[in-house]
């Protein structure tokens, strides 16, 4: 049976309590806000993040991670007696942070083997992927495998947003095929997808009411799912959210997270984002 170290981001959005569960190691994003930088998760909560993006004229920023902390916990792994590293990264076309994993990769070879893949995806989009490929490591499966099983997952894994404005997503370039609904602002709540690995367009509604309708109407007539999460970022009728999702049939759990910094940055407060992976 191998042993193999599953490594990831903070864009993943998974808690700390759910990444120790399964034995994943998360590489933090730092968050700019002006001239101060924090490092996700350890010197800025999520809790914190919010607060301080409500009361804030500035809108953060987000920068990856340096190869070297990828290195860092690549030579963990190979320190802890790992057989290899399974590497799961945000998304290369919002972020840098897959690049720092492949040269991190490159630097430690002589040392531990890693595989390094781009998940096009974010969010609990990437935590579902996450976690599936965490379990299967958990029963011995080796790199071989467990890249095969995230190839196959990668075209399954579907994110879905609905945002309250915009703006930041504008103003912080990662508004991609989305930019055609910036006219009409102020009379549609968006509804945002991501689509192979950028931001675009998905529908235009009215209200934010039908926005949400929208979103769990996504859900209820999609394929068998495997999985399903929902990540908000301070949205205050998340609960009225989760009443529409109910009685949904998944294969596991549905997971609720916050929306953390790093997509939070992004997509600003409010934001609900509901994130499915289909049944093989």
């Amino acid at each position: 049976m191998a042993r193999i170290r599953v490594v990831t981001d903070s864009a993943c959005d998974l808690s700390a309590d759910l990444a120790a569960d399964h034995g994943v190691t998360v590489v933090p994003l730092s968050i700019r806000f002006g001239d101060e930088e924090f490092v996700d998760g350890r010197d800025l909560s999520t809790e914190q993040f919010w607060a301080r993006c409500k009361g804030s004229a500035v809108l953060p920023e987000t920068a990856a991670p340096s190869p070297g902390a990828f290195q860092e916990a690549f030579l963990a792994a190979a320190d802890a007696g790992y057989d290899g590293v399974l590497s799961l990264s945000l998304s290369a076309g919002v972020s840098a942070t897959y690049q720092s994993t492949v040269a991190a990769a490159k630097s430690v070879a002589d040392r531990i083997e890693v595989r390094t893949i781009d998940t096009r995806s974010l969010t609990m989009g990437l935590g579902l992927m996450v976690i599936d490929l965490a379990e299967l490591a958990a029963t011995g499966a080796d790199l071989d495998a467990l890249e095969v099983r995230a190839r196959d997952l990668i075209p399954r894994t579907q994110v879905y947003g609905v945002v309250d404005t915009l703006e930041h997503l504008e103003k912080g370039g990662r508004i991609g095929g989305a930019r055609a609904l910036l006219g009409s602002l102020l009379s549609i709540k968006p509804v945002v997808v991501l689509v192979d690995g950028e931001v675009a367009e998905e529908s235009k509604q009215r209200t934010r009411q039908r926005s949400l309708q929208y979103l769990a109407d996504k859900a209820r007539d999609a394929p068998p799912l495997s999985r399903i999460a929902v990540a908000h970022g301070a949205a205050s009728d998340l609960d009225t959210f989760l009443g529409m999702l109910s009685g949904l049939e998944v294969e596991h759990p549905l997971v609720v997270t916050q929306l953390g910094p790093v997509v939070g940055t992004h997509t600003g407060p409010a934001t609900i984002g509901m994130c499915m992976i289909t049944a093989g």
